[in-house]
């Protein structure tokens, strides 16, 4: 008969492995969705920079640029469009700083937004002073 000894340690050894894979996998994707959302916030918040910064005459992409630096993305593009509306677009690395080890691991993190003032084509106001909602597609009482 032979002896199984240490075989209850292997198995241990193995799970305590498994273990650890799946926690670094959920810190990984934890930190891809944190990049993403920090992504966002920084072409929100620069669009809407660049937005006001061009109606009062400023360099509207230089001061997306530095909107997004100061909430922690990088400037990928910036796009004034006619109207008086901006498109930004920004980065963010998914694990790590921007020159640590690990940048570049899951890739970057990408966002983009439009600001700028309302377009001019709204229906006319209605007797109350208030705007006629939109036309439906379908009409109405039909099957």
């Amino acid at each position: 008969m032979r002896r199984e000894r240490g075989a209850g340690t292997v198995l241990v050894l193995a799970l305590a492995a498994v273990v650890v894979l799946m926690a670094l996998a959920v810190g990984a994707l934890g930190s891809a969705q944190r990049a993403r959302g920090t992504a966002q916030a920084a072409a929100d918040l620069g669009a809407l920079a660049a937005a006001t910064a061009l109606r009062h005459g400023a360099d509207a992409c230089a001061t997306a640029g530095e909107a997004v630096r100061r909430n922690g993305a990088g400037l990928a593009a910036c796009a004034p469009e006619p109207g008086g509306v901006v498109g930004v677009t920004t980065t963010r690395a998914a694990v790590g700083t921007d020159d640590g080890p690990w940048r570049g691991l899951l890739g970057d993190a990408r966002a983009h937004a439009r600001a700028g003032p309302r377009p001019a084509e709204l229906p006319p106001p209605g007797p109350s002073g208030a705007h006629a909602p939109p036309a439906s597609p379908v009409p109405r009482g039909t099957p």
